[in-house]
């Protein structure tokens, strides 16, 4: 979809457009940080992980582990959304105590690495969709236009033809995944040097290792090796899926930007993000991604400012003239999974 089919914005004053939408949630006193929130949230979300563990020890060898691991799947991923905000140090302004909570949520809770993921992240928010600047959507499994799937060879391409049926049995190895680029970005090399930038390698590889450590020895000490494997599977099968339906809604399927493309920082982040409209639960479930338009606005604001964001946004942008995309959580898969069908249409041709 071509970005300027989508969107005639006015060009009077472009380069302050920004600015004033900046202004006004200043003014609303939105950037501020809500430590009060944040504190009952990591209380309550740890807590709940922390008891989930101590649910698994103290069940033992049962069957019923396995709607456990679910249950854990669960809780895995709301720590999770708990490191994306401290990576976007939305609970604190000063690194230190950011890069604290990060590790802890990353590296020894989760079992990924926080500064892989900050770095790539970051990234991401950068050039968010832009098929040569963005992560997250290059070309890999999963193919992002049809210029990645005319690429594709063998298997690749056989994948990509149907790569929107595929899409969420493929999440299901998400957190697998995860795991793998975390190892791989604190070892590995390019040229000499390494390939990912990591202030802290040597104690995100540690906490790595004291991880996968107690994770392993914890279920093999309540329970049998079958039923811990399979524990195992299932937690990191629902953990993987959980995480890949939280942030899908969130720009596939929306513009992706090219070089030629000339876009100020308010419709490079607008035009390539969409929200996800629903409840206070919507927000809990998705960890505030859901006003992905928002968060890509203004990353450090504090997940529980975005929903008064939200109209002050929606509102400014029809001012500006610039299209703003909210759908309902079905229709964003269904809009996200239209564009993986589309993207392999010439191949199927």
């Amino acid at each position: 979809m071509a970005l300027g089919a989508v969107a005639e914005p006015p060009v009077r004053r472009r380069g302050s457009d920004y600015a004033q939408l900046s202004r006004r949630i200043s003014q609303a006193g939105l950037l501020e940080r809500r430590p009060g929130w944040y504190v009952t949230r990591i209380v309550l979300t740890l807590g709940a992980f922390v008891a989930g563990w101590v649910a698994v020890f103290l069940l033992g060898d049962s069957w019923w582990q396995l709607p456990l691991a679910a249950l854990m799947a669960v809780a895995t991923t709301q720590v999770a959304f708990l490191g994306h905000d401290a990576g976007h140090r939305q609970m604190f302004r000063r690194r230190g105590p950011s890069e604290l909570v990060g590790l802890l949520a990353g590296n020894v809770a989760v079992g990924i690495s926080y500064g892989w993921w900050v770095d790539k992240h970051n990234r991401h928010h950068a050039n968010p969709n832009h098929e040569d600047e963005d992560p997250d959507v290059g070309a890999g499994a999963l193919v992002w236009t049809p210029e990645q799937a005319l690429e594709t060879r063998g298997f690749g391409r056989w994948m990509a033809q149907r790569q929107a049926y595929f899409f969420f049995p493929m999440l299901l190895l998400e957190g697998l995944n995860l795991h793998v680029a975390s190892i791989r970005a604190i070892v590995g090399r390019e040229d000499g040097k390494y390939a990912v930038p990591m202030r802290h390698r040597a104690v995100e590889a540690a906490l790595l290792v004291a991880h996968t450590a107690a994770y392993v020895a914890l279920l093999l000490a309540v329970m049998s090796p079958v039923k811990a494997l399979l524990f195992a599977a299932v937690h990191q099968a629902l953990w993987g899926l959980y995480m890949g339906c939280a942030f899908a809604p969130n720009h596939k399927g929306m513009p992706m930007p090219t070089a030629e493309d000339e876009l100020d920082f308010l419709r490079k982040q607008v035009l390539t993000s969409r929200n996800v409209r629903g409840s206070r639960l919507v927000d809990t479930t998705l960890g505030g991604l859901n006003y992905q338009i928002e968060h890509h606005l203004f990353p450090n604001m504090p997940r529980a400012n975005l929903r008064r964001a939200q109209p002050i946004v929606r509102a400014y942008c029809v001012e500006q003239g610039i299209p703003y995309a909210e759908t309902g959580l079905v229709e964003s898969y269904r809009q996200a999974l239209g564009h993986l069908h589309e993207v392999g249409r010439p191949l199927r041709g």
